[in-house]
């Protein structure tokens, strides 16, 4: 394959870590510089046609002992623009070539250094954003992979159960070899589905949540949103109809990622902007993971939710009541009443709505699919009485299995995975 290099760190620090991949990347380098020993970083003057471009730090890492399984060579530059622009001519004219989005990561997989899920866990952890989608991409990124393990395992037990079967119909083979052949099939199918059931959790974890601010006109809805964000998000005003769009901004809730967007204020109205704003309102209550009720006090009248949407009820305004209903979620922007409970009633829901149960986290929509594909073939296999159609089945579980894993390499579903990733990947 073609000497590749990309920069691994972002511009604008006092160090570029520039990596250089591939069959002749050691040639290539030494065309700069005298290479150190293996694995031992050393400082070099790197040159091109006698002209001094920098002195860097360079960590040479043969194959296949490496991050991509090929040559690898690293230069520790000085992080100025001018240095990184110096060094890549430098390495063209040697006969390198810029990386492609995700290619470090897919040479990796394609030499067996990275799984498929590996690196779509690698993925994740470099996009993370809170504590929560760091540690999903860390542990759920193991434990998937421990799973996956176990159902190829399992699958390739059933497999071999199927064909003494099929090979041997007319042998004295044991009486419940084709009831544990079936128990199997069931144990596996229902393992899967359980991992599929707690994916729509995980994908939400991954992805982040959306909480919608739905009610009346001045209701509090703008003041409550930039309270909880910590900003002024949102325009404030007495004015009934100031905001007249969705409006969102990311908070940080227990550490999972949520999405809090302020909506129009409800109600009939003939202005054709204003209206739409309703309406779309209503659609983000209709989308969203929780949908915050709000209703001002004194005399509060929550609106309509969406049937089938979480709900959290809030009554605003609270510093406008005498005595306080019971049983209800009070806040009160203007004194600060109320925000703090508030607060951790949205990270209990937060957590709720991310809790994965302990099941292997199916995040992304690519390993539903195929796990939902092996699930199916499992099913299908369950209804068959001829051992040869219920081979075909158990087989098209493997292959689904192994798109999953990468054990089947499908040209689409490696361009699919590894284009997300960034240069430096």
């Amino acid at each position: 394959m073609a000497v590749i290099f990309a920069p691994l760190t972002g511009p604008g620090g006092a160090v570029t870590l520039l990596r250089l991949s591939g069959e002749g990347a050691l040639s290539v380098a030494g065309a700069l510089c005298r290479l150190p020993p293996p694995r031992e970083a050393r400082v070099r003057a790197l040159r091109h046609e006698g002209v001094l471009l920098d002195r860097a730090l360079v960590t040479v890492f043969p194959a296949p002992a490496s991050f991509t399984g090929e040559d690898v060579v690293e230069f520790a530059l000085h992080g100025g623009r001018a240095v990184l622009a110096a060094v890549a001519a430098a390495l063209v004219a040697a006969g390198a070539r810029p990386a492609e989005p995700g290619e470090f990561s897919r040479r990796a997989f394609l030499n067996g250094r990275l799984s498929l899920l590996g690196a779509e866990a690698m993925a994740d952890l470099i996009a993370a954003e809170t504590e929560a989608q760091r540690a999903l991409a860390v542990a759920g990124g193991d434990r998937l992979d421990a799973a996956c393990a176990g159902w190829r395992e399992a699958l390739r037990r059933l497999l071999a159960q199927q064909e003494a079967l099929i090979d041997f119909p007319d042998e004295d083979l044991p009486a419940d070899v084709e009831a544990g052949l079936r128990a199997g099939i069931l144990a596996l199918r229902d393992e899967m589905q359980a991992a599929m059931a707690a994916a729509p959790a995980a994908a939400r974890l991954r992805e982040g949540l959306e909480f919608v601010i739905l009610g009346p006109v001045n209701a509090g809805k703008s003041t409550l949103l930039n309270a909880l964000a910590g900003e002024e998000a949102a325009i404030v005003s007495a004015i009934p109809g100031t905001t007249r769009d969705a409006i969102g901004v990311r908070i940080d809730l227990g550490g999972i990622a949520v999405r809090l967007t302020d909506t129009a204020g409800l109600r009939e109205t003939a202005d054709e902007i204003e209206a739409e704003g309703v309406r779309r309102a209503e659609a983000r209550a209709r989308e969203a993971d929780l949908v915050i009720a709000v209703a001002p006090a004194p005399a509060p009248v929550f609106p309509p939710v969406p049937p089938g949407r979480a709900v959290l009820h809030v009554i605003t305004k609270a510093d406008l009541f005498e005595v306080a209903p019971l049983g209800f979620t009070t806040v009160s922007v203007t004194t600060g009443q109320g925000l703090a409970g508030l607060r951790q009633t949205l990270v209990r829901q937060a957590r709720q709505l991310t809790d994965l149960r302990g099941a292997p986290a199916l995040a992304r929509p690519r390993q539903l699919a195929c796990a939902r594909d092996a699930a199916a073939a499992l099913d299908r296999a369950l209804s068959q009485h001829e051992p040869e159609l219920r081979g075909e089945d158990l087989r098209a579980a493997a292959t689904a299995l192994g798109r999953l894993t990468g054990a089947i390499g499908v040209e689409e579903i490696l361009d699919a995975v590894f284009s997300g990733f960034c240069i430096g990947k």
